[in-house]
């Protein structure tokens, strides 16, 4: 029996680096430990851990100071001995590669790593403990149950030939229970979720109350029409819409005139959309919501280039009281419309509302709707930034400052961009989990959000 040798990550970006004949070399290695744990219908079914490793090697070949070729081969095998076959094979793909766009000179070392050669970050179920612990209350009820909670470590080495080196440790959970009550036309179905660094600050008591009390507005049933309603927007319905206009804030593709941030001769940096004074940033240090502090990529793209590895990522305002102050630009990019290069956040926060909860703003709506939850949101028109998508689990109505039912579902026609341009109340900001986005995002903090004329479009028979 053939025992397999895995050796360190941070061994395996030097042994690569070492074994480099191209005239520049970026190696990111990434170990990731997950754990997960589920339930349906008020008992536990399946939880489990695992160990991975996701590692790449970057080849360059310089055809002069801002002219390059590059090459990238992935693995994900822990054999040593494959180190120098998946080199070689970078290199032949980047002699091949025609000249890279994005081609800058790599970054130079700027300060020594002490955790080099740190055993990776680690997780197990046994960080559910406590949650398990708080669910048993919930699985006593008579409502019925259903849910996920995962947990991921992710540690990052990236080396280059230049002797920049840089490591990141980042954890990344979250949870979601869906409570379901009665059956057949009298089924009430609700969704609450959050996301977490490490579980110890997973409120479960507060969840399962929330989900008892959106049940209970449930209770009376409501069908309305297609039309414009006014809307108050939950945090976490609000990320998944600010996350998608995140995505799309590509400084080349609006200077090229292919997104909703651009207009004629330009972009829209320094258009006014709201009086309300609302900050849209991310921050890699932001309290419980830090992300990695450095760009590590192993592709190009609008967004990102592998000459940039190695960057710093700082706290960008992407609106800043009201205004649209910056997109994202990689330094070549950067350099080529005259902006600033900036990297895409690994989260999102939006800021400068009022301290009204939630409940606050229920209590000030004569007439409206409550949307809680969104999904199978898709972009329509990248012009417009129009998206469409579909409710679920969740839309009630809003009568004389009380929740007075649940409302059949819709499929929604919104911009994210234009929802900023008419909201008209914004409350207090707090870290939520988005719906839609949980798998790619999930570190975000909104505000809710009431608009005065929300677009749904028609009627849905999603339950």
């Amino acid at each position: 029996m053939t025992v397999q040798t895995v050796i360190a990550a941070g061994e395996v970006v030097e042994r690569a680096l070492a074994l480099s004949r191209a005239d520049e070399a970026i190696v990111i290695v990434t170990d990731a430990h997950d754990a997960s744990l589920r339930w349906a219908g008020n008992s536990m079914t399946t939880n489990g851990s695992s160990v991975s490793r996701d590692w790449a090697v970057v080849s360059i070949f310089r055809d002069g100071p801002n002219s390059a070729r590059v090459g990238t081969i992935g693995s994900t095998s822990v054999d040593p001995t494959e180190i120098e076959a998946v080199v070689r094979r970078s290199e032949e793909a980047a002699r091949t590669a025609e000249p890279a766009r994005d081609a800058m000179p790599l970054l130079e070392p700027d300060a020594p790593v002490d955790d080099w050669a740190a055993a990776p970050g680690s997780t197990g179920i046994e960080v559910f403990t406590d949650l398990a612990s708080g669910l048993s209350t919930g699985f006593d009820g008579s409502d019925r149950l259903y849910g996920f909670a995962h947990h991921t470590v992710h540690t990052t080495w990236l080396g280059t030939s230049t002797g920049l080196r840089r490591r990141f440790v980042q954890p990344t959970g979250s949870v979601e229970i869906n409570g379901k009550r009665g059956a057949g036309s009298d089924l009430a179905s609700a969704w609450v979720g959050v996301g977490t660094s490490d579980f110890a600050d997973v409120d479960v008591p507060g969840l399962l109350t929330e989900l008892s009390r959106r049940l209970d507005w449930a209770k009376r049933k409501v069908e309305l029409p297609a039309g414009r309603y006014e809307t108050l927007m939950p945090p976490s319905t609000v990320a998944d819409l600010m996350i998608y206009l995140h995505w799309e804030m590509e400084g080349r593709g609006a200077h090229e005139g292919h997104t909703a941030f651009s207009r004629a001769g330009g972009t829209r940096i320094g258009e006014r959309l709201t009086d309300i004074p609302l900050t849209l940033y991310s921050d890699p240090t932001a309290a419980g919501l830090e992300y990695r502090p450095f760009v590590a990529t192993s592709a190009s793209s609008q967004a990102m280039s592998v000459f940039d590895n190695g960057l710093s990522a700082e706290r960008v305002d992407w609106v800043r009281d009201g205004v649209i102050e910056s997109l994202v630009y990689p330094r070549a990019t950067a350099a080529e419309f005259g902006a600033t290069a900036t990297v895409p956040g690994g989260n999102l926060l939006l800021a400068g509302g009022s301290d009204a909860t939630l409940d606050d703003m229920i209590a000030r709506t004569e007439r409206g709707l409550l949307l809680t939850t969104l999904w199978y949101i898709r972009e329509v028109d990248p012009a417009s930034l129009l998206l469409t998508g579909l409710t679920r689990d969740g839309v009630y109505l809003i009568e004389n400052g009380e929740v007075t039912g649940a409302v059949n579902n819709f499929r929604f026609n919104e911009s994210p961009l234009d929802l900023l341009r008419r909201v008209t109340e914004a409350g207090a900001t707090q870290t939520t989990l988005p719906r839609e986005w949980k798998d790619w995002f999930t570190r975000t903090a909104m505000p809710p959000l009431r608009i005065p004329d929300f677009h749904m479009s028609s009627v849905s028979q999603a339950t």
